[in-house]
C-alpha cells in the first residue's frame, strides 16, 4: 500500500499508553463501539473470533452492529483515537480508505491534520498475539471496570440526525428581522464532500424547518472551487463536480421552501501540487512544501475565479451567495500567510492588491451570472496595517463581515487580557469589528457581526452554552450598533437552540429580558420559565469567569474535559488545536499563571453546577435535560482544573494528589452517565465525536492505573 503521499512530519514516538496489557489490547478496545469487528480483526491479523474473545476478556459487551451512517459519520473519531497507535498502513485498512482519500481528509477536513499536531507519530505495527498471564491479568482488571461503569442504556451514538430530521409544523412569524441573513452551519454535516455525500444529507428538510422556527434564514457550508468548477491547471481535482453541484441545487431548491439561503465558504484559489505547474508555469507564484500558489496577479487566474464563480451561480440559480475568506490556514494566493514577497510577481503589489484581486474576481463572477448572489467579505486575520485600504477598494455592493468580539479588552483573575475570537464568555463587540464596520458603513457597505450565539471553541462539546443571557446581551448590543446581518457560528453551534431564538426575538425589537423570558416559556412552559431565565443569568456570569485567551480555547482540553487522560510522566508533546490536550498545561493557560488559571476555571464550573442544581429537581423533563447540559458543562472545565493541577503535582505522592484522581473519577463516571442519556454530548460536526463511552472508561483505567498500579481496581472505582 502506497503512503508516500501522506503527511508524516518529524514522526515523534506515540505516547506510552501504559493502563493497557498491549498495544492490540488498546486498538480493540479503542475501536470496540466504532469499527465492524470483521475489519477490526483484518487490520491486526487475526480473526473476528479472537476479537470477540479479546473484548469478553476485557468485559466488553457483544459487539454491536455499526450501522452504515455511524460508519460515515465516525472517521474523524476513529482517526483521532488510532493516531498514536497504527502506522497508515494499518489505519487505511482500519477505514477501509484510499490512501487518497486520507490524504484529501487530512488537508481539507476543516484543517484535520493541524489538530493532529502536524506530524503522524512513528507507531509500530501491531499484530495478535495469544496474551500471555500477565496481559490475561491485566485485562481482568480492566473488565472490573466496565462491569462497574458500562452504562446499562445508551441513546445511541448519532440518534439526534433522526430526532432532527422528523417534520415539525412550522411555526408563523410575520415579523420582519433587520439582521438578514443570520446564518449558520449544519449542526451534523460531513465536513469534508458534504455534496457527494448523498446518504447524509447536511440539511434534512426536518432539520432545515427546525432552524426557521428559530429564527434562521441562511445556512453555510464549505466550497473547494475545484469541486464545483472545471479547473484547467489540475482537471482530476474536478471529478464529479457536475454531481455536486447537482446536489448543491436541490438542497438550495429544498431551502428556499423553508426561507433560507445557502451560502457558500470560498477560501481561494487552493494551492495545487507543484508537479501541476509543468505545463503553466506561467500561473505559479509561490512554493509551500509540495504545494504552489495560483498567483492572483495573473489575469488567467483572476479569469478563471470569475469565470468558475459564474459558472456555479448558473448552475446553482437559488444560490445566496458566497462568503470569502483571503487570509486563512490554508494557503490561497500569494500574501494569504504574509510571504508574498517570495513572488517576484506580488511582491512589490502588496497584500492589498491579492485581497482585492481574490474579491474582485469573485464578485466579477456574481456580476458575470447576473448579480442575483451576494459576496460576504470577511476580514479574517487581515493585518491592521491594510485593512483601510482593502476596504476602500471593495465593490459597494458586498456585504463586510468581522468578528464582533475580537480585540475586546478583558480581565479575569486580575490578568489583562484580549479576545481573538469564539467568546461567548466575552460579550463584544471589541474596538476591532467597531473600527472595521465603521469604515464599511462610510463607503455605504452594509455590515456583518460574526458572533458564536450557541456555543465555542470554550466549549463545543454540548449542542448548545445555556449562557443565553450573554448572546441576548450582545444582539442587544449589535442591534444598537446597526449592523445589518449574522453569521451565527463557525462549524459550531447550529443546534436549534434557546441562544438561536432569543437572538431572533432581539433582531425583532425585544428587549433583552423580554427575549430571555419569551423563548423560556416556548421551551419549558409558563410555569418554569423564570426559573430557567434565572438559571441562564447565573451560568452567564460566571462564564465571564472564563480565562480566555485564543491560544486557551484553541490548546486547552476543553473539547475533551474528563476524556483527556492524565500522565504519570511529561510526555514532550504540544498541545494540538483542539485535537489533543496532553499534558502542556504551559501551552494551555497562556498569560494566565497556572494558579490564576486553575481557579477560574472552578469558578466557572462552580457557577455551573449551582445553575444545574437549581433545575434537576424539577419535574419538567425538558427543565433537567437543560440542567445535564449546565451539568456537563462545569464537568469539563472542573475535568480541567483537575488536570492542570495534577500536572503541577504529579512529580510525588500526596493527598492532594489523591483527592485530584477520585474526583476525576467522579466527574468521568458522572459524564459517562450523562453521554448514555444525550448523544448530542461529546459531538461537534467538524470534530465528530471527541469522546464516546469507551474513552471515558479509558480515563477510569488511567486513572486506577495512577492510583494504584490497578490492585484492587473495582473496590477503588466503586468506594
Amino acid at each position: 500500500m502506497k503512503t508516500e503521499q501522506l503527511p508524516i512530519g518529524n514522526a515523534p514516538e506515540p505516547v506510552a499508553l501504559s493502563h493497557f496489557p498491549s498495544s492490540f489490547h488498546a486498538v480493540v478496545w479503542r475501536n470496540w463501539t466504532l469499527v465492524p469487528t470483521a475489519r477490526l480483526a483484518k487490520t491486526i491479523g487475526t480473526t473476528p473470533g479472537n476479537i470477540k474473545k479479546l473484548g469478553a476478556a476485557l468485559g466488553l459487551p457483544a459487539p454491536k452492529r455499526i450501522s452504515a451512517d455511524q460508519w460515515r459519520r465516525s472517521a474523524l473519531t476513529i482517526i483521532r483515537r488510532n493516531w498514536h497507535l497504527l502506522p497508515y498502513e494499518q489505519l487505511l485498512i482500519l477505514l477501509d480508505w484510499t490512501p487518497e482519500k486520507l490524504a484529501f481528509t487530512l488537508q481539507e477536513d476543516d484543517f484535520l491534520y493541524i489538530k493532529l499536531g502536524s506530524h503522524k507519530p512513528k507507531c509500530q505495527t501491531v499484530r495478535w498475539q495469544e496474551p500471555d498471564a500477565t496481559a490475561q491479568k491485566r485485562a481482568s482488571e480492566l473488565a472490573m471496570i466496565v462491569k462497574d461503569s458500562f452504562p446499562k442504556k445508551q441513546e445511541p451514538l448519532f440518534a439526534f440526525v433522526k430526532a432532527l430530521e422528523k417534520p415539525i409544523k412550522p411555526r408563523p412569524n410575520s415579523k420582519p428581522n433587520p439582521f438578514s441573513p443570520r446564518f449558520c452551519y449544519s449542526y451534523h454535516a460531513l465536513y469534508g464532500d458534504p455534496l457527494l455525500e448523498k446518504e447524509a444529507d447536511p440539511y434534512p428538510d426536518g432539520y432545515l424547518a427546525r432552524l426557521a422556527a428559530s429564527g434562521v434564514d441562511g445556512v453555510w457550508m464549505q466550497a473547494v472551487l475545484s469541486n464545483l468548477a472545471p479547473n484547467p491547471w489540475n482537471p482530476a481535482a474536478s471529478a464529479h463536480y457536475e454531481e455536486r453541484l447537482a446536489g448543491l441545487r436541490k438542497l438550495t431548491e429544498r431551502a428556499k421552501k423553508h426561507g433560507i439561503g445557502v451560502w457558500l465558504y470560498c477560501n481561494e484559489p487552493r494551492t495545487l501540487p507543484v508537479a501541476a505547474f509543468a505545463k503553466a508555469p506561467d500561473v505559479k507564484g509561490i512554493t509551500v512544501g509540495e504545494h504552489a500558489t495560483l498567483c492572483t496577479a495573473v489575469p488567467a487566474v483572476r479569469q478563471y475565479l470569475t469565470d468558475a464563480i459564474a459558472s456555479v451561480c448558473a448552475a446553482v440559480p437559488e444560490l445566496a451567495g458566497f462568503f470569502s475568506i483571503t487570509y486563512s490556514e490554508n494557503q490561497t494566493h500569494c500574501w494569504s500567510h504574509g510571504e508574498g514577497a517570495k513572488c517576484p510577481r506580488c511582491a512589490s503589489r502588496g497584500t492589498v492588491a491579492s485581497l482585492t484581486d481574490v474579491n474582485t474576481a469573485i464578485h466579477s463572477g456574481l456580476a458575470k451570472a447576473g448579480g442575483k448572489q451576494k459576496l460576504i467579505v470577511w476580514d479574517w486575520a487581515w493585518p491592521d496595517s491594510v485593512v483601510a485600504d482593502a476596504i476602500l477598494k471593495l465593490p459597494r455592493d458586498v456585504l463586510f463581515m468581522s468578528v464582533s468580539e475580537w480585540d475586546l479588552p478583558i480581565r479575569r483573575g486580575g490578568v489583562a487580557a484580549t479576545v481573538g475570537e469564539y467568546s461567548l464568555s466575552a460579550v463584544g463587540p471589541g474596538p476591532r469589528a467597531t473600527r472595521h464596520w465603521a469604515l464599511a458603513k462610510a463607503r455605504g457597505i452594509k455590515t456583518v457581526a460574526k458572533i458564536q450565539a450557541a456555543n465555542s471553541w470554550e466549549l463545543s462539546a454540548v449542542p448548545y452554552v445555556p449562557a443565553v443571557a450573554n448572546t441576548a446581551k450582545h444582539a442587544v448590543r449589535l442591534r444598537a450598533a446597526q449592523v445589518d446581518a449574522l453569521m451565527l457560528g463557525w462549524t459550531l453551534g447550529g443546534y436549534p437552540s434557546p441562544n438561536l431564538e432569543v437572538v431572533a426575538e432581539i433582531g425583532q425589537g425585544a428587549r433583552a429580558d423580554e427575549a430571555l423570558q419569551r423563548v423560556a416559556r416556548r421551551w419549558f412552559g409558563a410555569r418554569d420559565a423564570a426559573q430557567v431565565v434565572a438559571a441562564w443569568t447565573a451560568v452567564s456570569t460566571a462564564y465571564e469567569e472564563f480565562p480566555f485567551h485564543i491560544q486557551t480555547i484553541y490548546n486547552a482540553p476543553f473539547q475533551h474535559g474528563p476524556a483527556n487522560l492524565l500522565w504519570e510522566k511529561p510526555t514532550g508533546y504540544r498541545a494540538t488545536m483542539v485535537g489533543f490536550g496532553y499534558d502542556d498545561l504551559s501551552t494551555w493557560r497562556a498569560v494566565y499563571p497556572p494558579e490564576v488559571f486553575i481557579a477560574q476555571l472552578r469558578k466557572v464550573a462552580d457557577g455551573f453546577q449551582r445553575g444545574a442544581g437549581s433545575l434537576l429537581s424539577s419535574s419538567n423533563p425538558t427543565v433537567r435535560t437543560e440542567a445535564h447540559l449546565m451539568e456537563v458543562v462545569a464537568i469539563h472545565f472542573a475535568s480541567v482544573a483537575n488536570q492542570a493541577r495534577f500536572v503541577q503535582i504529579r512529580g510525588a505522592r500526596s493527598a492532594e494528589r489523591t483527592e485530584i484522581l477520585d474526583d476525576e473519577v467522579a466527574l468521568t463516571r458522572r459524564l459517562l452517565a450523562l453521554q448514555a442519556q444525550d448523544a448530542r454530548i461529546g459531538f461537534e460536526a467538524s470534530n465528530q465525536y471527541y469522546y464516546v463511552e469507551m474513552d471515558l472508561l479509558e480515563k477510569l483505567a488511567n486513572l486506577a492505573y495512577l492510583r494504584e498500579g490497578f490492585s484492587m481496581v473495582g473496590e477503588n472505582l466503586t468506594a
